[in-house]
């Protein structure tokens, strides 16, 4: 590692060369220490088919550093990292890509299909978490996992047969949500909802008898060929005497019934819905109450399908515009209504879901919702920001069962073998040999696989080794902090959350820290159709990977979305500029000395000031850290360290490192004390920055990285000397601000008349406000009476500076004057527009907004220019 600093910091130089320096020296390794309490993170497992992005960025950014302060404050800490295999993502990439070749699955078969799917993964699942090292994150490399791997097959297949078992999963016909551009099944949680305009289409349906007809209303006309009755509500007076009468359905002309259900609402519409099991949740509960048929009329990639022959192979929209105009030619249309409503589409690829009626398998959600509630109720698992456990709530509290089989070949395949002599259903965690019913080897495995959140649902206790009682479990379970995005609490979060209890009777983790999204500058979702979408790597190469980390974490607030831009990086780069050179200037000062990495005995007022006060940023800063208030506690060191450190410390201490002797020794002990104290707090947001200047520095130890989080200590508390020192400070900043009111130059020196109760602080710090207030002169007293003087006030103090020392008269009137000229003729310009009535009619109501303000502008402007002119007169 370096020994002295470069002149400028080069982030691309240092940062490759720092992370080397940790992974060769196994920092991120955690050691599983009995003696010490742990800390553990399991990392949300981005998707092998990931890139990095924004949201990616600050998840792992946001771990890092609540990882880092943990290592330092003596925690045994296990950031384990790892890969989703994300099933149907990435098998519509491979299939994608076979489509190019002019393949298809069918034409490679599944063993030779998922050769390609492994090789998929190993030339890209990597790509990731290349790219998460590049951020910094100090994850266990060691300890990375892979949901596919066999260590988490097993879990997987575990969890399957303990929950089969106990009667919590089973296999039926339900309806599940369908995705016809996927081909497979979906859970709820993937299904994502947007606004879409439609129509409603109002429809006849004659009585057989030919005593009149039912009206009704529905979206989607393409599923009437599915309809096996009509429902009216049982209470609902109107319809009392129709039910059980019988109904011919329009152009299939099937009979069907009018039945009774309180699904049906009263006062929406006719109140009267056609039903169609098979195509709709509502109507397929409906349709087993009643007993009716269930007749299903779209094919996987929803077509029509053969059984009629009229409509066959149409696509679902071009059917419904060939089955409306046909109602429309047998008189049973009666209008069209537009009409916008929520439509499911899928999370992966947006297509419109479709609800279609199936064979899958499920997990009966009741009895797993239960605890998971209660574990969030009673204290166990707490949300940061509390307000989130009500989205966790809704979805476990309105959970329907969970459709847990895909029709994919890349996952864990289900672990059911189904016997060809008896029809047994055998699930076992290990391959079977024989049926377990009859003993017969004519058995075949389920073809279906898992949803993928089937297995990331057991992440936190899989990944350690589960269901095996390893030591990395028995220690490190369970976890401590979840930090995850709030969209991803109905995915990830409650299936953790349930699966966690139900198989170790623990909940996975005491805290889920949320975060928003990192929103573009102008507040907009990033998105490839925006092409809005900023690449962290982009971001990195050009201001090093710290100054990302620092914006994203600076401007974080848990559960809240934040804003992106250039200009906050380039500030972030600005403050590690700044930090640099401030280092390189405490080498300057020390470099050719023995300087010891203490504090010495004797300490000055701005010793104390600075000490005192960095104790209590100190104290702060962890206390922020422990409530997840990451923001705040990075803003915090960014105050002291430009403020108190660079532009006042390092400014009050010049004028002793500049002489010999004691005082000058131990203003660079208390420079390179501070400094190393600066780098600890900073380390975990800055972390490649921190490292590289404190290898200059005297140090004990291989890495910052192992070094000691600092603590408040009461025996640094200076009030007395602090308050003093910034007595004085302020009295620098009023003369300063005054000074920079009035245009005087810096050079221009003028003497400075304090009048305090309290003098001893002005009498101890008059050497800074020569030096920093461009005095020649200091006098001070209880009072003073001077003409023509200008007059600061402070909380302490009131100062007087002779009006002649500060300008010439005579030079400063005729600039003024000028000045003036300038901003009346500006206002009568302002004015003469604004009094022109065709120019306030017919001008855009921004251009007239700016002239207003302009004119505002110029009357402050005036007053103020005259209130001057006048004290100096």
């Amino acid at each position: 590692m370096a020994k002295e600093l470069a002149k400028a910091y080069n982030p691309s130089e240092v940062e490759d060369r720092t992370y080397e320096f940790w992974l060769k020296g196994g920092y991120f390794h955690a050691k599983c220490e009995k003696d010490k309490k742990p800390y553990t993170i399991v990392m949300p497992p981005p998707n092998i088919t990931g890139q990095l992005h924004m949201g990616h960025a600050l998840d792992n950014t946001l771990q890092d550093i609540l990882i880092r302060y943990h290592r330092m404050s003596g925690f045994d800490t296990l950031w384990l990292p790892g890969t989703d295999h994300a099933s149907i993502a990435t098998e519509a990439k491979i299939v994608e890509a076979m489509k190019k070749e002019g393949l298809t699955k069918d034409d490679l078969g599944r063993e030779k299909f998922l050769e390609r799917a492994w090789d998929w993964k190993k030339q890209y699942g990597g790509r990731i978490c290349e790219q998460l090292k590049k951020m910094g994150s100090s994850c266990d490399w060691d300890r990375e996992r892979f949901t596919l791997d066999s260590g988490c097959n097993k879990a997987v297949n575990t969890v399957f047969e303990k929950l089969y078992n106990k009667g919590l999963i089973y296999r039926g016909e339900r309806i599940i949500n369908w995705c016809p551009h996927c081909l497979t099944s979906i859970s709820d949680a993937e299904v994502e909802y947007e606004e879409q305009q439609g129509h409603f289409w109002h429809l006849r349906y004659p009585f057989k008898d030919g005593s009149g007809y039912l009206e009704l209303a529905t979206t989607r006309p393409e599923t009437l060929l599915g309809d096996t009755a009509v429902a009216v509500n049982p209470d609902d007076e109107r319809y009392k005497d129709i039910v059980g009468k019988t109904l011919i359905l329009p152009i299939v002309h099937r009979e069907i019934p009018v039945v009774a259900d309180s699904y049906v609402e009263m006062d929406f519409g006719t109140g009267v819905v056609k039903i169609t099991p098979a195509h709709d949740p509502n109507d397929f509960e409906v349709g087993l109450r009643h007993n009716l048929e269930v007749i299903n009329v779209l094919t996987p990639d929803a077509k029509i399908t053969e059984d009629y022959p009229k409509y066959a192979g149409m696509d679902r929209y071009e059917a419904r515009k060939a089955i409306v105009a046909d109602l429309k030619e047998e008189g049973a249309l009666v209008e069209i209504e537009d009409y916008a409503h929520n439509v499911g589409t899928c999370y992966r690829c947006g297509t419109t879901v479709e609800p279609r009626v199936s064979k899958q398998w499920f997990v009966k959600m009741k009895p797993l919702a239960g605890p998971a509630i209660d574990a969030v109720k009673n204290g166990e698992t707490k949300f940061i920001p509390q307000r989130f456990d009500k989205i966790y709530f809704h979805w476990l509290e309105n959970i329907r069962d969970w459709c847990i089989s895909r029709q994919l070949w890349w996952g864990h395949r289900i672990p059911a073998w189904y016997c060809s002599d008896c029809g047994e259903i055998t699930v076992s965690s290990e391959t079977p040999c024989a049926c377990g019913k009859c003993g017969s080897k004519n058995i075949e495995q389920d073809p279906d696989t898992l949803d993928t959140w089937f297995s990331s649902a057991l992440w936190p206790f899989s990944t350690l080794g589960w269901p095996e009682e390893t030591e990395d479990f028995k220690h490190y379970y369970p976890t401590s902090t979840l930090v995850t995005g709030y969209d991803i609490i109905p995915f990830w979060v409650m299936r953790m959350m349930f699966s966690g209890i139900e198989q170790t009777g623990k909940a996975p983790f005491d805290t889920v820290l949320i975060h928003g999204l990192v929103r573009d500058a102008q507040g907009r979702k990033m998105s490839k159709s925006l092409g809005n979408g900023i690449d962290p790597l982009e971001v990195i190469d050009k201001y090093g990977a710290d100054a990302l980390r620092f914006t994203l974490a600076n401007g974080n607030s848990p559960g809240n979305d934040m804003r992106f831009s250039d200009e906050k990086v380039e500030a972030s780069r600005n403050f590690a500029n700044k930090l640099w050179n401030a280092s390189r200037f405490v080498h300057m000062n020390i470099d050719d000395y023995d300087v010891k990495n203490e504090l010495p005995e004797k300490l000055e007022a701005e010793d104390k000031w600075i000490i005192s006060t960095l104790n209590t940023y100190t104290k702060e800063i962890r206390e922020n850290l422990d409530k997840f208030e990451l923001g705040i506690a990075v803003q915090k060191l960014y105050d002291f360290i430009w403020d108190c450190f660079c532009d006042w410390y390092i400014e009050l201490a010049k004028s002793r490192l500049q002489s010999e002797g004691e005082s000058a020794q131990n203003a660079r002990q208390v420079l390179v004390w501070v400094l190393t104290k600066i780098l600890l707090l900073l380390h975990p947001f800055m972390p490649f920055i921190t490292e590289e200047i404190w290898q200059s520095l005297p140090h004990e130890g291989e890495t910052i990285m192992t070094q000691a989080y600092p603590e408040y200590d009461e025996a640094l508390n200076f009030p007395e000397a602090s308050h003093e020192m910034e007595m004085v400070m302020e009295a620098i900043k009023a003369i300063r601000n005054r000074r920079a009111e009035m245009n005087v130059p810096p050079s221009r020196k003028a003497k400075v008349y304090i009048a305090a109760k309290e003098q001893k602080p002005y009498v101890n710090g008059e050497k800074f406000i020569i030096k920093l207030a461009s005095a020649n002169e200091v006098e001070i007293g209880e009072s003073f009476e001077l003409e023509g003087a200008v007059t600061i006030v402070t909380a302490d103090a009131k100062i007087y500076i002779p009006m002649d020392e500060l300008v010439d008269k005579e030079a400063e009137l005729k600039r003024l004057n000028k000045e003036l000229e300038t901003a009346k003729k500006e206002l009568a310009m302002a004015e003469g527009k604004l009094a022109n009535e065709k120019f306030v009619s017919k001008a855009p109501q921004a251009v007239v907004d700016k002239v207003k303000a302009t004119a505002e502008k110029m009357t402050e402007k005036i007053s103020l220019i005259e209130a001057a002119m006048s004290a100096l007169k």
